[in-house]
């Protein structure tokens, strides 16, 4: 299987012929903390992945043995005043990337996600993790909350006396209990953790690109809508899906008895 890759200082990007990408977070003696470089690299590269047709889902992960993510770089975030976060928007670049990100994203997490580290994992739209990985906001015992969707995310995944008792507390929790709480879709050895999430990513990319788009749209409408709204707006969703090529090669296939040959148009 060839592979296309590209190393930045921060992050290495690799594409596949299956059409998957894998961006690795590349910052190892900083346990991949998320500094401002590290999130310009990774924004630019998932804006970029988002216009590139030879990719139809990827996977976001660390490098070699290192941690997923330990959340914001404490040096830089240490000089940021209240003013300065409101005028630079500080990670709101990070979270407008992933919510205008039209291909699915699965995290494979692989020794701890912390803080932002944690957020972005809950940006993406499925988590498999490392059986021995931890999960948590450790802001509180630092003055602080999570500030990039953290309260929100997993307010509306776990609901509010759990999110709660991981907020106020800052404790963090196991792959384990993430897994039976949903949050986390299966936990793996941690070996195999990151070939997992990706044969799950190339069977998503094996299938129509468009129909894929507009699943995981009416998926992330339930978030931010009522029940009534998020029926009609699958029900467009799914009438506008018997436009595609790839509905009707779909339908015929399935008629016909044969694998489908989608053309993701």
């Amino acid at each position: 299987m060839q592979t296309e890759e590209v190393k930045h200082p921060n992050i290495i990007l690799s594409i596949r012929e299956t059409g998957v990408a894998v961006l690795q977070l590349n910052r190892p003696l900083k346990r991949n903390a998320l500094s401002q470089d590290t999130i310009d690299e990774l924004t630019r590269d998932l804006r970029q992945l988002d216009q590139d047709q030879r990719v139809r889902s990827v996977v976001l992960t660390s490098s070699g043995d290192s941690p997923f993510c330990a959340g914001a770089d404490l040096n830089e975030l240490a000089k940021i005043s209240t003013a300065e976060a409101y005028r630079t928007g500080w990670l709101k670049d990070l979270e407008f990337a992933f919510s205008a990100f039209r291909k699915p994203v699965i995290a494979a997490v692989r020794g701890f996600a912390f803080g932002g580290g944690f957020e972005i994992a809950l940006m993406c739209d499925m988590i498999f993790s490392s059986s021995d990985a931890q999960f948590g906001f450790p802001e509180i015992k630092l003055g602080t909350i999570p500030g990039a969707g953290g309260t929100q995310r997993l307010t509306k995944a776990l609901g509010k006396h759990k999110a709660m008792e991981l907020v106020l507390t800052g404790s963090p929790t196991t792959a384990i209990e993430m897994e039976r709480a949903g949050i986390v879709n299966k936990a793996w050895p941690t070996e195999d953790v990151v070939e997992a999430a990706t044969k799950v990513a190339e069977t998503v990319a094996s299938f129509s690109a468009p129909a894929i788009g507009l699943a995981k749209q009416a998926v992330r409408t339930a978030e931010t809508t009522t029940l009534d709204q998020g029926l009609e707006i699958e029900r467009a969703l799914y009438y506008s899906s018997f436009s595609l090529d790839d509905c009707k090669e779909g339908i015929a296939a399935f008629l016909q008895k044969r694998p489908p040959h989608f053309q993701h148009q």
